[in-house]
């Protein structure tokens, strides 16, 4: 027998969590880069130890992809952005919060929940390196090599993606000038 809940936070529970955010980014103020993403790591190292609901599972997941999102050197995060992230990642970095992961079923509940909020604030940096990671291993794919033997930058992706916006402006545009709908361009005729 499984058991379905719906859990619904206000304004008010939301600004707990807030709170509860800002105390651990103070706390981690001092960390480097490097230590608040070593903590984060160990919360989903540790997780295997335990039995945890599937859906704690499903949100750790968007944890690793936020971790990845720092880490990963191809990507090369601008520093404004790795500092958003690692700002959202510094919550679990503190051994203290809310909710103590040792209490059986629950204790991963308050890490589901805030890193749900993450992912939601994150959801620009989020959507634009699982684009990146899927760039990268088509690219991969299509060159018949490993995707850790790529040697695929976020650069490379960006002009790809600006290339791909170019091909389709131009397709656009001749289209709408030879698509049957009677309108030719009289102003910028070239010769």
């Amino acid at each position: 027998m499984s058991l379905d809940l719906t859990i619904q936070l206000d304004d008010e529970d939301l600004e707990h969590f807030v709170q509860a955010m800002q105390r651990a980014q103070s706390k981690a103020s001092g960390l480097s880069a490097e230590a608040v993403v070593a903590a984060a790591s160990k919360l989903l190292v540790n997780v295997p130890t335990v039995k945890i609901p599937n859906f704690v599972k499903d949100r750790l997941e968007k944890l690793d992809s936020m971790i990845q999102l720092v880490v990963d050197e191809g990507y090369a995060l601008p520093d404004e952005d790795r500092a958003r992230v690692l700002s959202c990642l510094a919550y679990f970095a503190d051994p203290h919060d809310i909710i103590p992961d040792s209490v059986p079923v629950i204790g991963f509940l308050d890490d589901a929940i805030m890193i749900e909020l993450c992912v939601r604030e994150l959801k620009p940096e989020i959507d634009a390196y699982s684009d990146f990671t899927r760039y990268r291993q088509q690219e991969a794919a299509r060159r018949g090599v490993d995707v850790a033997s790529l040697k695929t930058h976020r650069v490379d992706w960006l002009e790809t993606r600006r290339q791909e916006a170019h091909d389709a402006m131009r397709k656009r545009r001749r289209e709408g000038y030879g698509g049957g709908g009677g309108w030719a361009p009289t102003l910028f005729r070239m010769r």
